[in-house]
């Protein structure tokens, strides 16, 4: 066994904006094989997931990786998770989103923080078609958020879902997009996530034209400005602010009843300190807190080298690893306990 280490991250390395800024450079892009997959959804749609070729050739148990706010499954940080995985022992699945596989989705609808409703759909298939095996998930920003939140709302009945992980969450969505709203580094965060968000809002205006406000959505300087134009009207909300507060996972951590791994870094700058819910996470006997006083958001390099460096997936894939696999099966048992960093 090897102990849960601690995260330290290098001396110049160490600032919340450095630490996600150059943490999404500095990662590498691991060689993982990965087999497509286009599962057909009732309403017309699809989803498009990535299969390392063990979940078919191997009875190792599953975990379902989600992806962040415009990622995919091959962004860098997954492709470690995937790594990091069968390094312990577990086969791989990556989860696309709708619309973010780089193929746009058929229907008049997208993804958002809240919507649970495809994590669900996606677990019950994998229980179809891998059955007996368990099933483990790791989510990263909005699919962390994703990921609480369907294990709150779903408990006490059965998730289909033996563990979980989930890092950098934004646990108040109104917090987070406020914070987004300042200057400086934060501009470039904005301007990132809202190019990529609004690209998409004009490739799609035919279908969603007529249920937003594409012009004011692609006018948007915020988030939430977005939001509130395309976001909210378009899954059924009547505001940003509705949007926000029901989609928000902190207010579901109470309840999760799965083991879960939660990390997380005080200084992330896409959400204030003050509104990590941790008196629920430490309370939460179902739940694994780590939270760390650097790390960023989905940054978490830390100062050792190798597998270990990317400290955050190396974390998630012991902890499941802990939770999914007999002693007698795990290749890298990690023993897990809270620690605070």
């Amino acid at each position: 066994m090897i102990d849960l280490y601690p995260f330290s991250a290098p001396t110049l390395l160490a600032g919340p904006h450095v630490q996600t800024l150059l943490g999404k450079t500095l990662r590498p892009r691991p060689p993982i094989p990965l087999v497509s997959h286009r599962l057909e959804l009732e309403d017309g749609d699809f989803l498009d997931l990535a299969l390392s070729p063990l979940c078919r050739r191997s009875t190792r148990p599953i975990v379902l990786v989600l992806h962040g706010l415009e990622g995919s499954a091959r962004r860098r940080y997954m492709l470690l998770t995937y790594a990091a995985l069968l390094r312990h022992g577990l086969a791989p699945i990556g989860l696309n989103f709708r619309g973010c596989s780089g193929v746009p989705n058929r229907v008049p609808r997208a993804y958002h923080s809240g919507d649970t409703e495809d994590l669900g759909r996606v677990t019950k298939w994998l229980s179809t078609r891998f059955p007996g095996r368990p099933l483990g998930l790791v989510g990263f920003s909005l699919g962390g958020n994703v990921i609480l939140k369907y294990l709150g709302e779903r408990a006490p009945k059965d998730t289909g879902v033996q563990a979980a992980a989930a890092i950098s969450v934004p646990f108040d969505l109104a917090a987070g997009s406020s914070e987004l709203e300042k200057g400086g580094p934060y501009w470039v965060y904005r301007r990132y996530f809202l190019r990529s968000l609004q690209k998409k809002a004009v490739a799609k205006s035919e279908l969603v034209g007529s249920r937003v406000d594409l012009a004011r959505a692609l006018a948007a300087r915020t988030l939430r400005e977005f939001d509130d134009a395309l976001t909210a009207p378009l899954h059924g909300f009547e505001s940003a602010d509705e949007y926000y507060r029901l989609s928000s996972s902190g207010q579901y951590v109470p309840q999760v009843r799965t083991p879960t791994l939660v990390v997380h870094a005080m200084d992330d700058p896409f959400l204030p300190e003050q509104w990590v819910p941790v008196g629920d996470l430490e309370t939460n006997p179902w739940i694994t807190p780590i939270l760390t006083r650097h790390g960023g958001h989905v940054g978490f390099v830390s100062e050792r080298s190798g597998a270990q460096r990317f400290w955050a997936e190396e974390q998630a894939a012991g902890f499941l690893a802990s939770q999914l696999l007999a002693p007698s099966q795990r290749v890298l048992g990690i023993d897990v306990s809270p620690t605070t960093g």
